[in-house]
């Protein structure tokens, strides 16, 4: 570990003497000056880790030698060291960005700790990750071997994001890459998983099955409905798990947290499929025997997702809640976004809103075709930045705020995730199959078996049959389904790019949480 520098600066500096020898006994290496002028100087042409700076020298003040060294370098690290108590000082100072502050006289073993919280504290947090994740290693490896019902998975997937972000804290390459095996590990396992139960889950036999897309609003977001309060229902599209992390210290900030809950998207993980089961409370193979007009399958012209509204007050009439005063509202750009701003007051006068917000998802597409968000968004981590930059500074959020003091409920979900793709797998199709990186449906596809999971009939995945003898395919892990024509071209242009339609814990398990007023 290399030494950590300080610069001390204090005009009576030659009292202080044996506290710098204590410092340096301690291993840091301690430079000092006499005034405010010098030290500005110094910091200019040197490296330093931490100034400690008395308040009270002749010449330029401590305040305004901070305000000085705080132009040079503003994330270095100031310890005021003062006589004085006086409050208005403590605020200036405070307000300046100080990172500690000590009363005079002041002892070695204060100062001492002083720094180490400072110059430490990084390095401490990632040690305690570090153990504490390898503690958890162990049990998290045991939970995935030990074959685990789909509420287990829910919870592992929970744990497996938490040390995601708490690793990502910490900034241990080492100790990201053993996270990132032992995730692709799960979702290996995941997939096995999926592929025993997914049929049995969507039959209309199923006793046994998690809460999906198709009953999401009968099981978690209905029930929530009371006389004379509000409910909102936000839909962000394509919304992961650790993304809804990211952004949930925001929502925090305004509404209380009741419920933090994940439910498991349908194959494929893909809005035209997820969204309308979520609206129309049906699986799509039935949403096409009742509205054969309005659905449309990959290969079909116009738009995949026009029909929501309609499915939604379909759905509400067959579950008894026709008699509701309902609105809906779709955003997919930031004028509409304006418009929801300006607009959300008067719908507190409806017992049930429901907002569709696309922004994640324009985000993925853009990215994969945007070199310069492939530059922003080129992992998780930075994934997950913009995330939480653009709800921070978006629309929604100002829209939600106005609402935040009045009595109504909220819940936000979304209708899939979606995974960053490394490894390409080669499929062969006619020219019907479908252009999805994570799932295919055609006549006569020609794949590697173990990449897949694969369904000849795609009414046993609770799908319709686009055509006579098609069949759906849904990768796995980080696939990416690509044909061999301009195969190169076409891998090295997705490879590492957010895809969605597939079968992985980012996709397929995915947030719902129920927030009120204040």
């Amino acid at each position: 570990m290399s030494i950590a520098r300080i610069l001390w600066v204090d005009d009576e500096i030659d009292s202080l003497n044996s506290q710098v020898m204590f410092l340096e006994n301690k291993g840091y290496e301690v430079q000092t000056k006499t005034n405010g002028f010098d030290a500005v100087e110094f910091v200019k042409d040197n490296i330093v880790d931490v100034v400690l700076l008395d308040e009270t020298m002749p010449g330029i003040t401590g305040l305004q030698t901070l305000q000085q060294i705080k132009e040079v370098n503003s994330n270095l690290p100031v310890v005021m060291i003062t006589k004085n108590e006086a409050e208005n000082l403590m605020d200036e100072a405070i307000g300046s960005q100080i990172s500690d502050y000590l009363i005079k006289p002041v002892n070695p073993n204060q100062v001492w700790l002083s720094l180490k919280k400072i110059i430490d504290n990084k390095r401490l947090v990632a040690e305690k990750t570090t153990s504490a994740y390898q503690q958890e290693f162990r049990s998290l490896f045991m939970a995935i071997s030990n074959n685990p019902d789909y509420t287990e998975w829910m919870e592992i997937y929970r744990k497996l994001v938490y040390w995601e972000l708490e690793i990502q804290k910490s900034d241990s390459p080492e100790m990201q890459e053993v996270f990132q095996t032992q995730k692709q590990e799960a979702n290996t396992d995941f997939f096995k998983f999926i592929s025993k139960n997914y049929a049995s889950w969507v039959s209309p036999k199923s006793t046994e099955a998690p809460i999906m897309s198709h009953n999401l609003l009968k099981y978690k977001v209905l029930p929530h409905l009371e006389k004379g309060t509000p409910l909102f229902f936000v839909l962000i599209d394509n919304l992961r798990f650790d993304q809804w992390k990211t952004i949930q210290p925001i929502f925090a900030e305004s509404f209380r947290i009741h419920e933090e809950e994940t439910f498991y998207s349908i194959l494929p993980t893909a809005t035209q499929y997820a969204r309308n089961a979520i609206f129309a409370g049906m699986l799509p193979v039935d949403i096409e025997k009742q509205f054969s007009a309005q659905w449309k399958n990959d290969d079909d012209e116009g738009g995949k997702n026009l029909y929501e509204e309609e499915f939604l007050l379909a759905n509400l009439k067959k579950l008894g809640k026709n008699d509701l005063k309902v609105s809906y509202t779709k955003i997919t750009n930031n004028h509409d976004g304006q418009k929801l701003v300006d607009n959300i007051h008067n719908m507190m006068q409806n017992d049930f809103n429901v907002i569709v917000y696309n922004f994640v998802d324009m985000l993925s597409h853009a990215r994969t075709e945007m070199e310069v968000l492939k530059e922003l968004a080129g992992d998780e981590t930075s994934y997950r930045s913009i995330t939480a930059s653009w709800f921070e500074h978006s629309p929604l959020h100002q829209a939600l705020k106005k609402i935040a003091e009045k009595k109504m409920n909220l819940i936000v979900a979304t209708d899939h995730g979606s995974t960053r793709v490394r490894t390409p797998a080669k499929v062969i199709g006619d020219k019907q199959t479908t252009a999805n990186l994570r799932y295919k449906h055609g006549r006569n596809l020609n794949f590697e078996p173990k990449d897949v999971l694969s369904f000849r009939d795609p009414r046993e995945a609770g799908l319709p049959v686009p055509n006579v003898n098609s069949s759906f395919i849904f990768a796995k892990g980080d696939l990416f389904l690509c044909y061999p024509n301009n195969y190169n071209h076409f891998v090295n242009y997705y490879r590492n790019t957010f895809q969605h339609g597939g079968i992985s814990l980012e996709e397929m398990i995915i947030p719902v949480i129920r927030m009120s007023n204040k």
